[in-house]
C-alpha cells in the first residue's frame, strides 16, 4: 500500500505492537472458514473474502439516527451477521487506509462492511494507524477518522502519566489522587528518590521502567541503590510488594477504555477485557526479583515460559489468561463485591483521562479540522493489592489487539466491532471526497485576501451562544441550582452535542459509558479550565438519566424545528425571551464582558 499522508506511518515508542510481527506483513483477508488469511497485495480488492454459506443475519448497512435531519453511520457487524451492499455509488466511497500495524482484527471487521483497500492517499474514510506528531493532524480531512488524538501521550508515555497524576496530586488532593504508587523521574528527581529510599526500610523494592517502552522491555526490579540502572531518563516506582493472589500468581487486568470525544469528554469502558496472570508463583524473596516470569504479567514475557499455559474458553478460570467477566465471577464465588471494584477502575479511568484533559483539547483546537477527525482506544493496565484495591500500572496508546487465541478473537473481536460502531463513522458526500484539501478554517483564500475582507456580523445565534457559555463559565460558586438552568434555554450548539451524545450512546455495544453519567457533577471540578459543554451534558445525564425517552422526545422536537443547524428565525421569539438577553451591544457593556473576553470565554 502506499504510505500515509504527512507523518501518519511516523512509530511512537511508547506504542504497545505486541502484534507487529504478525499484522505487518500483508493485508488480511478471511478465508473459508472465517480465519485469518494473508492475502497478495496484488489481489487485495476487498478486505474480506466471501465466507462460507451459511445463513447469516443480514443487517442493514446504515444505521439511522434517532433523531430525524441527520445523517445515517455505517454498520459493523459480528462475524455471525452479512451486512447488505450500498449502491455502488455509496459503496465506492468506502475506503480504508491500511498501514504496517493496522491489526487482523480491525481489517476483518471493516471488510465485512464491504470497506476496500484505499490505494490513493485521500480518499480513505477511516485508518487504524501509529501515532503521530501533532502539527501532522492537519492532513486529516473533515470526512476521515484516525484512531488517535494529538496529545495522547501525555497519558500514554510513563514518564508524562505520572508527572500529569503528580500534578494532579498537588492541585485536588491525595485522598482523591491516591491510586498511583509513589513514583519519580530520573534524572529530575533522583535527590527525592534518594531521600525516599533512605527513610524506607531495608528490604524495600522499587520498579524501574524505561518511560516509552513497551511488552516488559528494559522493566527491572530491584533492592539495592547500586542496582539502579546508570543510563537515563528512568522512571522508578515504589513496587506493589503484596498483591492479590489466584493460585498463588500475581496478575494485572487489561481494561479497554474507549475516548470518542475530549469536548465534551465522552469516556466509554469495555464490559470485558483480559487478565494476565505471572506464569510463576510470586515471591517475596529478595532471591526471585531477578525472575520476571514471577513478577511480571505481560503476556509477550510470559509466553517465553515453558510452563505457560494458553485458555482458548473465555467463561473459565484457567491458564495465564482470563477473561474479566470470568475474573468476576470467580471473585463473586469467593463474597467479593466485584462490582465495587469496577466501580473504584471507573473512578481511575475518568481522572486518568481529565489529566490528560488540557493538553488535547488545545492541540485539537489547534491541528485538527473538526472533532470527528479523531478517536483513541486506550489500554489501562490495573493491579489489585492484598486488599484488592486498584492500582493503575500503565496506559497503552496502541493496546495489541493480536488475537492469537479464541479468547482473544472474542473479547478484542467484539470490542473492535462495538468500538466502530460507536464512532459513528458518516458517509461523506462525493464531492467532499474528489475535492482538494482545504485550510483548517476550510477556506482555500489566502491570508492576504483573508483579511482584506470586512467581517460579517455575527448571527444572532451565535452572540446568543456567546452570552450563555459566558454566562456559566464566570460564576464563582455556582451551586447545582444554577448549573440545572442550563437545560432551560437550548441553543442549536447545546441541541447538536445533545443530539450526537444521544446518537453514539445508542450505538454503545457492550461499552459502558463513564463520563458524562448521573454521578459526573462530582468530577467537572478535577478539570483544569471548566467546560461549557461537559456542564450542559453532564446536567442533561442527571435530569434525563432516569427517562431516557422524555429527553429523547424533546430533542426530535427540537431537530424537527431545525435548531440543531441554527435553522431558527428569531431566536428571542422563539424562546420567549426579551432581546436585550441576546447581547445587543449595550448588553455587551452592562455585562462587564468586553468582546475579547467573550470570545475568550467561548
Amino acid at each position: 500500500e502506499e504510505e500515509l499522508p504527512d507523518g501518519l506511518d511516523e512509530s511512537c515508542s511508547q506504542e504497545e505492537d505486541e502484534d507487529s510481527d504478525s499484522d505487518a506483513s500483508s493485508v488480511a483477508g478471511v478465508s473459508s472458514r472465517g480465519s485469518v488469511a494473508p492475502v497478495s497485495r496484488n489481489c487485495v480488492e476487498c478486505l474480506a473474502q466471501p465466507t462460507e454459506a451459511q445463513e447469516k443475519v443480514l443487517k442493514p448497512a446504515l444505521v439511522c439516527s434517532l433523531f430525524p435531519n441527520v445523517p445515517p453511520t455505517i454498520y459493523f457487524s459480528t462475524r455471525d451477521e452479512r451486512v447488505e451492499k450500498l449502491p455502488w455509488e455509496q459503496r465506492k466511497l468506502l475506503r480504508w487506509k491500511m498501514c504496517t500495524v493496522t491489526p487482523n482484527i480491525v481489517k476483518q471487521t471493516v471488510g465485512r462492511s464491504h470497506f476496500r483497500v484505499s490505494k490513493k492517499s485521500n480518499d480513505w474514510l477511516g485508518c487504524w494507524g501509529h501515532h503521530m506528531k501533532s502539527p501532522s493532524f492537519r492532513a486529516i480531512r473533515e470526512h476521515q477518522k484516525l484512531n488517535h488524538f494529538p496529545g495522547s501521550f501525555q497519558i500514554g508515555r510513563k514518564d508524562r502519566l505520572w508527572r500529569n497524576l503528580l500534578k494532579m496530586q498537588a492541585r485536588c488532593g491525595k485522598k482523591e489522587f491516591n491510586f498511583f504508587p509513589q513514583s519519580f523521574i530520573l534524572p529530575q528527581d533522583i535527590k527525592l528518590l534518594r531521600k525516599a529510599w533512605e527513610e524506607g526500610t531495608s528490604r524495600q523494592k522499587w520498579i524501574v521502567k524505561p518511560p516509552a517502552s513497551a511488552r516488559g522491555i528494559g522493566i527491572q526490579v530491584i533492592h539495592k541503590w547500586s542496582q539502579l540502572p546508570k543510563r537515563r531518563p528512568l522512571l522508578v516506582q515504589r513496587y506493589l510488594h503484596k498483591p492479590y493472589l489466584i493460585g498463588g500468581k500475581k496478575f494485572d487486568l487489561r481494561i479497554y477504555v474507549y475516548v470518542t470525544c475530549y469536548d465534551p469528554l465522552r469516556v466509554y469502558l469495555f464490559k470485558d477485557g483480559l487478565v494476565r496472570f505471572a506464569s510463576c508463583k510470586y515471591s517475596s524473596s529478595m532471591k526471585s526479583l531477578s525472575n520476571k516470569f514471577v513478577h511480571l504479567t505481560n503476556y509477550s514475557v510470559n509466553k517465553k515460559n515453558t510452563e505457560y499455559k494458553s485458555n482458548s474458553d473465555e467463561t473459565a478460570c484457567q491458564g495465564h489468561k482470563w477473561a474479566l467477566k470470568a475474573l468476576w465471577s470467580y471473585l463473586t464465588q469467593k463474597g467479593v463485591n466485584s462490582e465495587a471494584i469496577w466501580e473504584k477502575i471507573k473512578d481511575i479511568v475518568i481522572k486518568t483521562i481529565i489529566a490528560s484533559e488540557p493538553y488535547v483539547n488545545s492541540l485539537v483546537k489547534m491541528y485538527v479540522r473538526r472533532p470527528y477527525c479523531c478517536h483513541e482506544l486506550f489500554g489501562f493496565d490495573i493491579m489489585l493489592d492484598e486488599n484488592l484495591k486498584p492500582w493503575i500500572l500503565e496506559v497503552n496508546i496502541s493496546p495489541s489487539l493480536h488475537s492469537n487465541s479464541p479468547l482473544d478473537v472474542s473479547i478484542k473481536g467484539q470490542m473492535i466491532r462495538d468500538l466502530l460502531n460507536l464512532a459513528g463513522f458518516v458517509l461523506p458526500s462525493t464531492d467532499s471526497v474528489a475535492s482538494r484539501p482545504q485550510t483548517r478554517s476550510g477556506s482555500t483564500c489566502s491570508l492576504g485576501s483573508a483579511l482584506k475582507e470586512k467581517p460579517k456580523p455575527a448571527s444572532e445565534h451565535f452572540i446568543a451562544e456567546k452570552v450563555k457559555k459566558a454566562y456559566y463559565l464566570t460564576q464563582k460558586i455556582p451551586d447545582q441550582d444554577f448549573y440545572s438552568s442550563i437545560l432551560d434555554i437550548l441553543t442549536p450548539d447545546d441541541v447538536r452535542i445533545l443530539v450526537e451524545t444521544e446518537d453514539e450512546y445508542s450505538r454503545r455495544g457492550q461499552f459502558e459509558r463513564v463520563f458524562p453519567s448521573h454521578i459526573s457533577m462530582r468530577y467537572l471540578r478535577f478539570f483544569e479550565q471548566p467546560r461549557y459543554f461537559n456542564i450542559l451534558v453532564t446536567q442533561w445525564e442527571l435530569k434525563y438519566y432516569l427517562n431516557k425517552h422524555k429527553g429523547l422526545e424533546l430533542l426530535k422536537n427540537w431537530c424537527v424545528k431545525g435548531y440543531h443547524t441554527g435553522a431558527g428565525t428569531d431566536l428571542a421569539q422563539t424562546w420567549s425571551l426579551p432581546k436585550s438577553f441576546f447581547l445587543q451591544k449595550s448588553s455587551v457593556q452592562s455585562s462587564g464582558f468586553s468582546k475579547l473576553e467573550l470570545g475568550r470565554l467561548g
